[in-house]
């Protein structure tokens, strides 16, 4: 039987060609609306679908779609979609399914290494004094080094194993916390969440890439900044949020922490100031010296069409008829 894959919004011909080609054989119809109309079409052809794929359903749609059985979200970032999904599984005989899309899990632990490097090693106050002409009459300080520090990385699934890969030819140490571990991993000292401060006080860099759950929202406050100490650089890739706000800006502010870089924020739908500017944030960052700011951007290039290797593998599953999907959502734990 058939199976039937359908985008909620219009994807790009390159993509939709990608996948065709991988998917050569695989007996799949997949439906990309085109156009507004068709898109506005979709809520009357929903019912047909086995698989739906896209960002952000409205709760309605996902009720009328009472033939799947899995909805792929191609982002990473499933908080929103907890809560509504626990309804509507209640209201159903047979559970929709939530998968949670790593695509571009590499590309963010790019974005954050490279992030980190900026930091360590003055790359902004250098260009920004290049660029004003400042030939060496003004020094923004010497550079750190990475070397023989303690990385640490909280949460250790698709980004944190990345950023542990791409450092590890570096002469560091690595700490890791995540809500369980199952053996021991090789150059991995291995913390679980009722050690965080025994994780915080061991490490000098700590990178940010944990779910954001119930339990791990404002889980970094003025204690672990305080834990984490006046050298400790902070990557936070994952959500504002796992990091509360007021607590983050003083610690920088005071140099409680050596500084950080953020891709992360708070308001994403900021308010323009008297000059016409946006800031995402309720504090002012940007008027801090010892940080490095990107727009929630880690996750780019997002034209890079290997990040849908990952869908490719479950419609793949899904057509055979596995189970076994990847990137599940426990609805329970909220990732």
């Amino acid at each position: 039987m058939t199976v039937i894959v359908q985008f909620i919004r219009e994807m790009d011909e390159t993509l939709l060609d990608y996948l065709a080609g991988n998917l050569e054989g695989i007996d799949l119809e997949i439906r990309s609306p085109k156009g507004i109309e068709e898109v506005e079409a979709v809520a009357d052809r929903i019912h047909e679908a086995d698989v739906i794929i896209g960002w952000r359903p409205s709760y309605e749609l996902l009720q009328a779609a009472t033939k799947a059985r899995v909805f792929i979200n191609p982002g990473v970032g499933v908080k929103r979609h907890i809560e509504p999904f626990r309804k509507l599984n209640a209201e159903r005989d047979v559970p929709l399914q939530l998968l949670n899309g790593h695509g571009n899990a590499y590309f963010t632990a790019e974005h954050a290494v490279a992030m980190l490097h900026a930091i360590y090693n003055k790359i902004v106050p250098y260009h920004n004094s290049m660029v004003s002409g400042a030939w060496r009459s003004t020094d923004p300080g010497g550079s750190f080094t990475l070397r023989h520090k303690t990385v640490g990385l909280l949460g250790y699934g698709a980004i944190n194993k990345y950023v542990h890969q791409f450092l590890s030819g570096y002469e560091v140490n690595f700490a890791a916390l995540k809500r369980s571990w199952e053996g021991e991993l090789e150059n991995l000292k291995q913390y679980t969440p009722d050690q965080l401060h025994e994780f915080l006080k061991a490490i000098d860099v700590l990178m940010v890439a944990i779910p954001h759950t119930s339990e791990t929202e404002g889980m970094i406050g003025p204690e672990e900044f305080r834990l984490l100490g006046k050298d400790c650089v902070v990557v936070n890739v994952a959500r504002g949020v796992v990091i509360q706000q007021e607590a983050f800006f003083k610690a920088l502010k005071n140099k409680v922490i050596a500084g950080a870089g953020i891709d992360v924020w708070y308001n994403y739908q900021p308010t323009e100031d008297e000059n016409g500017a946006k800031y995402p944030a309720d504090y002012e960052f940007h008027d801090l010296d010892n940080v490095v700011l990107s727009p929630h951007r880690a996750a780019s290039p997002f034209d890079n069409l290997e990040r849908w290797d990952e869908q490719i593998e479950n419609l793949k599953r899904i057509a055979a008829g596995r189970t076994d999907l990847l990137n599940l959502v426990n609805l329970d734990l909220e990732y």
